[in-house]
């Protein structure tokens, strides 16, 4: 308690260095200024150079549904740690930092209504360390966690019951680069939100999860004590709003629904694959961009998934090739050897380009994408078996995160039996869906974007295609 006292003195004295300045009045200034920091789930500059993450859509949204004259101007501190000062020091009217929300913290700001429940857990290398399952097993290791966070309110817990425990903090890392380094050997353990850790798992398989760290916390935004409470009382209707209508859990779906889809040995065996098989083709999945406007990783990624970038792959039903076409969908597109590796690649890109164009228009990327996808997988038809359920539950038609969970249904008797093109192995599509995201989204940290001299398909009026799902 001693030690949060002090922590909570510390930032104090921090917000009161500068006499605080007094803001616009946003509904005077038509300006939200928010603070948040870099990280996957607050604010990011993404591999197609275009601002993500989950607070910024969120804030956006926000910010949109004010109304057409209002603005956002993003204040982006260098850590967590300088989020709630900066609160203080009345350089912005909110946060959105996913910040958790913490008895200590409540002494400081006051928060919006949550919109994600997450669990700390402590983050080990399997290859190197046991899975902590009490405190002994963390007494003299080596623990580091990033300064500002709630996790030093975890730990402290820990350490009330046994004072030998001991933990750094650091301003110099947040918790990707501190779970990055666990899982390279040069620490033993650090803590994360479990959200983050499933996100990181991806790019290290070799991290483990355990020991989940006191009760799942609530991540909210946070405004000064003294702030605009026209605006709070804003938040909060905004949180109501898009938790009913079902915008929050696709938000939510965009950035974690793919997140653990994916085993630790798919995960190595990609990484592998990426060293030793992708350079060969990385030519002709960017030449297929050229041709169709599509980011040359999803393309590589759709490929991976279908044949593990082998293109002699050849399934008992005569599906071949990397792009594993049929032989109907091949002489649909010209192609005369589906071995091929140049004609498979260029023909299953133009053929994702032909299915996302017979999506309505009123399903929005990446939804579209993701939705032309599973037509890939399963057939369009029924894909539009899906979506017809997808109504019938009363969900929304036009978003993946619901159509995924109608399309198993159609396995089901008492479902296909209602619907036009009957029986399907509808739990197919979603995972290949969910893997093809994955592994879009390892390409994306890894590999850089590819920008043609002379881009044919903006000439085709296909400028931008794709953009919206390299942000994520």
């Amino acid at each position: 308690m001693r030690a949060l006292l002090i922590l909570l003195m510390t930032l104090l004295l921090m917000g009161c260095k500068e006499p605080a300045k007094p803001l616009p009045d946003p509904q005077q200034s038509k300006e939200i200024i928010v603070v948040t920091h870099n990280g996957p789930s607050t604010y990011y500059y993404s591999g197609n150079n275009q601002y993500a993450g989950l607070e910024y859509d969120l804030v956006r949204n926000f910010v949109r549904e004010l109304g057409p004259e209002y603005s956002v101007k993003f204040l982006v501190v260098n850590n967590i740690s300088q989020v709630i000062p900066a609160l203080l020091k009345r350089k912005a009217h909110f946060a959105a930092a996913d910040l958790t929300i913490t008895h200590m913290r409540e002494h400081m700001v006051q928060f919006s209504q949550p919109y994600q429940n997450v669990q700390q857990q402590m983050v080990f290398n399997t290859e190197l360390t046991k899975a902590p399952a009490s405190i002994q097993d963390l007494l003299g290791k080596q623990i580091v966690i990033p300064a500002g966070t709630s996790y030093a309110e975890r730990l402290q817990a820990l350490k009330d019951k046994e004072p030998k425990l001991h933990w750094s903090e650091t301003k110099t890392a947040n918790s990707d680069e501190l779970m990055a380094r666990v899982a390279e050997g040069e620490l033993d353990y650090t803590v994360a939100d479990g959200h983050l850790i499933a996100l990181v798992q991806n790019y290290y398989p070799n991290l483990g999860a355990s020991m989940p760290l006191g009760k799942p916390e609530q991540v909210a935004w946070a405004f000064p004590k003294s702030g605009d409470a026209w605006l709070q009382g804003k938040a909060d209707a905004f949180f109501q709003r898009i938790r009913h209508d079902g915008t929050l859990r696709n938000l939510i779906d965009r950035y974690y629904g793919h997140a653990d889809r994916l085993k630790p040995v798919d995960v190595t065996s990609f990484m592998q694959r990426s060293e030793s098989l992708l350079p060969k083709y990385v030519h002709l999945f960017q030449e297929a961009q050229e041709l169709t406007g599509l980011d040359w990783r999803l393309i590589a990624a759709i490929a991976y998934q279908e044949s593990h970038w082998d293109r002699f792959n050849t399934s008992p039903t005569n599906v071949r090739g990397m792009m594993m076409l049929t032989e109907d969908t091949a002489d649909r597109l010209g192609v005369t050897d589906r071995l091929d590796a140049k004609q498979s690649i260029i023909a299953g890109a133009r053929y994702v380009l032909m299915l996302k164009d017979l999506i309505p228009e009123s399903v929005h990327e990446p939804d579209r994408t993701w939705m032309a996808l599973a037509a890939y997988n399963i057939g369009y038809a029924h894909l539009q078996d899906a979506r017809i359920l997808t109504k019938k539950l009363k969900l929304n038609p036009d978003r993946w995160v619901d159509v995924k969970k109608a399309l198993p249904m159609l396995s089901k008797e008492e479902h296909y039996t209602q619907l036009k093109y009957g029986y399907a192995r509808g739990g197919a599509p979603v995972v290949f869906v969910e893997s093809v995201r994955t592994y879009h989204k390892i390409l994306v940290k890894r590999e850089p974007r590819h920008t043609p001299i002379f881009p044919s398909f903006e000439v085709a009026g296909l400028s931008g295609v794709g953009n919206a799902i390299s942000q994520e």
